[in-house]
């Protein structure tokens, strides 16, 4: 049973003074993290967070030599690690997926050169430096696709090149890495049966596991997750890994603690509107019955098809710094803002970076 852990921001908030304690001590997140059980981290990598006066964009910039250092610290624990491909120079998920500036307007047949030289480089880099993933994510939540507008749902002939092209020069650097297909919305059976559908009836090339994002407040209730995950494993025969997921352990506002002025106020994602539509209340004790319910549902999956799941940031803590983008992020993702850090009440660590009660439910095996 995987139990994972997303520290892609780790750097920035360790630079932001942020710390971690186990019973009082002190270590690093990593370490601690392990200790509790964890086996896999996820790392996600953008190709070029910065504007064209080298500006970062945030919530962790990261480029290869910050994926690489955080790698390494992984490996020195013994923790196996999955690189997550955005294709983008940030954020990319259903509702954006911005080609890299280095790769505008290229065609189909460009992109999709672009993703395999990209996958390759990347892979043959890190295998020079003996830090190989254990899985590798060719694009992140693909529900509507990947490198817009080419390939954009309904695209489907586009989405499978490209997507495959990833594939391919995974294979080709080391067959020993698996490769996961990352959906959002785990909730939505109706989404995942047509994309997987389409996907395969245009040529899109074999894949070793399905990943699945479940945000309990965004997509649908554990019931909902459950029958995608059974009806899936009945039709695709494929692992599935809950590859991103989350709940929270308090509503209290956080501003305060990452230096921000009032107009800079960024809310929190799970919040007392979002916390209403789950059935359970935002404290360390429902958030640990939440991990507990949700590895339940997963370990229930015929012919054991679920793989386990990965907490998503658990040591994004509220420190100056590590927020979610910075201006030049802004810029480049065409929103308003502000910044700041809308997922700390979300983690594994409390805003002091004290173990909560739910980390211990990755130790429990059953």
């Amino acid at each position: 049973m995987i139990k994972g852990a997303d520290i892609s921001s780790l750097l920035e908030v360790e630079a932001g003074g942020g710390k971690f304690y186990d019973q009082g001590r002190e270590m690093s997140a990593p370490l601690i993290l392990k200790r509790h059980g964890v086996n896999l981290i996820r790392l996600r990598l953008w190709n070029d967070p910065y504007d064209e006066s080298g500006n970062p964009y945030g919530a962790g910039t990261n480029d290869l030599p910050r994926t690489m250092e955080l790698a390494r610290r992984c490996k020195a624990l013994g923790l196996p690690w999955l690189l997550d491909f955005h294709y983008s120079d940030f954020w990319a998920d259903p509702g954006k997926q911005y080609p890299p500036k280095a790769w505008a307007g290229l065609d189909a047949d460009g992109l999709e050169r672009a993703v395999y030289e990209f996958t390759r480089e990347t892979l043959t880099a890190l295998k020079e430096a003996d830090l190989l993933p254990a899985m590798v994510a060719p694009g992140n939540e693909l529900s509507n696709g990947l490198l817009w507008p080419l390939g954009q749902v309904p695209n489907w002939t586009i989405i499978a090149r490209f997507v495959s092209a990833g594939i391919r020069a995974v294979r080709e650097t080391d067959p020993r890495i698996a490769v996961m297909i990352h959906l959002d919305n785990g909730g939505n059976n109706a989404l995942y049966r047509s994309w997987f559908d389409n996907y395969l009836a245009n040529g899109g090339a074999d894949f070793d596991c399905i990943g699945l994002s479940y945000y309990p407040f965004w997509h649908g209730s554990l019931a909902d997750l459950k029958h995608n995950l059974h009806d899936l494993a009945a039709r695709y025969g494929k692992p599935m890994i809950v590859a991103e997921t989350s709940m929270a352990f308090t509503l209290e506002e956080c501003n305060e603690r990452e230096g921000l002025s009032p107009d800079q106020k960024r809310g929190l994602a799970a919040n007392e509107k979002t916390a209403a539509a789950v059935p359970w209340p935002a404290t360390p004790e429902d958030q640990a019955e939440f991990l507990r319910e949700l590895l339940t549902v997963i370990r229930s999956v015929p012919n054991g098809l679920g793989r386990g799941l990965i907490w998503w940031e658990p040591a994004w803590l509220p420190v100056p710094g590590a927020e979610w983008t910075k201006p030049a992020g802004l810029a480049y993702i065409h929103e308003k803002g502000p910044g700041g850090n809308e997922w700390a009440n979300q983690g594994l660590f409390d805003y002091d970076g004290r173990v909560l009660p739910a980390m211990d439910e990755l130790r429990v095996e059953k």
